[in-house]
């Protein structure tokens, strides 16, 4: 894992978030906690992070989130839409500004022909909608998930980044 540059990731995402009086929520699936561990492993945490949600199985997706059961069983858990509705679901639950959500398949089993191992969606919503991007890694299961964190956390910091920006203005 390159600590080094996932932690520079958490500290920009931090400095933007309090510059902008902005809170944060995690809702992960396949990297059972990462983000938030990155996020809480860093001194000040707290002043943004509302905290987050290891929705592993469909019922917790469904139950704590709100993802409806229609989803799931049309599209599977790892879709662009339970990404989507699982980051508004932690975004209502916790009263955050913004939300990240993953959903995937880290391997090494798991995948399909349809759904390979590595495909990830990262979802990432706030007061201004969702947004949804899709990834196909090809790593090991512990690079797949670094990977997910990785795109999670840019993805974050790009929609703070955007929100800090257009307050200024």
């Amino acid at each position: 894992m390159d600590d080094d540059s996932l932690v520079r990731l958490v500290e920009q995402l931090q400095e933007r978030c309090l510059v902008g009086s902005m809170t944060v929520a995690t809702a992960e699936s396949c990297t059972g906690g990462l983000i938030a561990k990155l996020i809480t492993d860093m001194a000040g945490s707290s002043s943004y992070f509302r905290g987050g949600v290891i929705a592993y199985s469909n019922e917790v997706k469904m139950g704590f989130l709100g993802v409806p059961e229609e989803q799931l069983l049309a599209h599977g858990a790892v879709s662009a839409q339970v990404a989507r509705s699982m980051a508004v679901g932690v975004l209502r639950r916790t009263g955050a500004d913004l939300a990240v959500a993953v959903t995937g398949i880290s391997g090494p089993g798991g995948g399909s022909s349809a759904k390979p191992v590595g495909l990830t969606y990262v979802a990432v919503a706030d007061a201004a909608g969702a947004e949804v991007r899709r990834f196909l890694w090809s790593g090991d299961r512990a690079a797949n998930r670094e990977a997910t964190a990785r795109a999670a956390l840019e993805l974050a910091l790009e929609r703070v980044s955007a929100g800090v920006e257009s307050s200024r203005r």
